[in-house]
């Protein structure tokens, strides 16, 4: 391999080109990105908009990081992959040559196509484009509506809602994020939510979005007949794989780049990692769960990255994830995934369920009813150790053992004294609730 190309300046991509430059000091190196000069944190953006960093702080590496590192850095769009000349076609009509050639495009937000879709000021979030286009767009509103209740969706409006715009959510389960979160899960957050301030309107669909004489929305309109007038649309209802530039190249797709376990796609020396991939069958973690065959997660990009990298260099490894994990915030609720926790138990599992009396708190655990082996395991608002709840799974741990050692699981360092005295049992507030967390059912 001597000239390998990587489309996409995401964790996925620049995880690739660093690991393979650590293992082979020969190879050419060029990364495109249409969308910056510089790697930096997709999910550090809200945190611009809300004037806790800045883009510098985004950014993991110096600017001279890369030409230390032999790393070229390559800013284009990427208009034609021509897989049987082994090059790539920019847009400015340059055309650059692959030995090995990785795409690590991300996703694009999901869009319905919703009349008054192309009004000024209705957009998605996912990358700076998105952050230029929200500072433009939301600069003296004083309304604005979020579609979707998932990370993106909640994501927008605490962003919305730091800048005391009044925000309108329209979620269209019955319950927040019913199709990840059980019924329990989504009534805390649902009050949490409506705790802030904002307008959480469950059971609601978009219908379409009205502009006014300039183009520019003014209001949008709920499938039951609802007008809300507002300056700014937020779409968070989820993101899809970034691959339409690919239709043509003779690689196979799916909703994403069709990948096995190695990430090799239909064509010889063409891969596909992070976001834009998708798994042709399963991945069967090492905890004997099947993962989602598209995983859109910046964790899951990074372990792409690493693992494509021995591949590139030599040492054919396939993929071999752990337990799934994920995290994050709703405003000031964390959350935290493990394992397979669905929004109900399917066939041959059973759960365990405690919520704290202040409705702030709560712990699910998932566990087969034939051998109690837990399965999965996700809190709210407490943040539990990564590497203990991971091995339990792992070790495929049963129910009651899990309950007698829930300890050691507890990590919260930040919070206050009065907090964490009562979370590990050493006030009165924690005698009655503790029993009924680490009572078996």
């Amino acid at each position: 391999m001597k000239q390998l190309v990587i489309i996409g300046n995401g964790i996925a991509g620049i995880t690739a080109a660093r690991h393979v430059r650590q293992q082979d000091d020969q190879v050419r190196i060029t990364v495109i990105s249409a969308e910056s000069d510089h790697f930096y944190s997709r999910t550090a953006l809200m945190y611009i908009y809300m004037g806790h960093m800045t883009y510098a702080h985004t950014k993991p590496y110096e600017d001279f990081f890369w030409a230390k590192n032999r790393i070229d850095l390559m800013r284009g769009y990427v208009e034609r992959v021509d897989t049987a000349g082994k090059q790539v076609q920019l847009a400015d009509g340059k055309t650059l040559p692959y030995d090995a050639l990785v795409i690590a495009t991300g996703s694009v937000p999901t869009t319905v196509d919703w009349p008054g879709l192309n009004a000024k000021g209705v957009q998605g979030f996912y990358g700076l484009p998105d952050l230029a286009s929200m500072e433009q767009y939301t600069q003296g509103i004083d309304r604005a509506v979020v579609v979707g209740g998932g990370l993106i969706g909640i994501e927008l409006a605490e962003m919305l809602h730091s800048r005391h715009i009044a925000v309108t959510m329209l979620v269209r389960d019955q319950t927040y994020w019913g199709s990840t979160l059980p019924a329990e899960e989504g009534r805390i957050l649902e009050q949490h939510i409506r705790d802030h301030g904002i307008d959480l309107r469950l059971a609601t669909e978009l219908r379409e979005i009205q502009a006014d004489e300039s183009g520019r929305v003014r209001a949008v309109v709920t499938t039951d007949g609802q007008e809300i007038p507002c300056q700014f649309v937020g779409l968070g209802i989820g993101v899809t794989p970034n691959v339409g530039f690919l239709r043509g190249s003779g690689i196979e797709l799916g909703k994403g780049v069709l990948v096995n376990e190695y990430f090799e796609t239909s064509i010889p020396d063409v891969y596909a990692i992070g976001d834009c991939n998708e798994f042709r069958d399963p991945i069967i973690g090492t905890d004997g769960a099947p993962r989602k065959t598209i995983e859109q997660i910046w964790y899951t990009g990074r372990m792409h990255g690493e693992t494509l990298a021995q591949t590139l260099c030599g040492h054919r490894t396939a993929y071999r994830p752990g337990a799934f994990f994920n995290s994050a915030k709703f405003l000031d609720i964390e959350y935290q995934t493990y394992g397979t926790l669905n929004a109900k138990p399917t066939e041959g599992e059973q759960t365990h369920y405690w919520e704290h009396p202040n409705g702030r708190q709560c712990v699910r655990i998932n566990y087969r009813a034939d051998d109690g082996r837990v399965v999965g395991i996700h809190a709210l608002g407490l943040r539990l150790r990564h590497a203990v709840i991971d091995r339990w799974i792992q070790d495929r741990r049963p129910l009651d053992y899990v309950l007698r050692h829930f300890r050691q699981a507890d990590f919260n360092p930040e919070f206050s004294d009065a907090y964490t005295d009562a979370l590990t049992g050493n006030g009165p507030v924690r005698k009655s609730w503790l029993r009924r967390l680490f009572s078996s059912p």
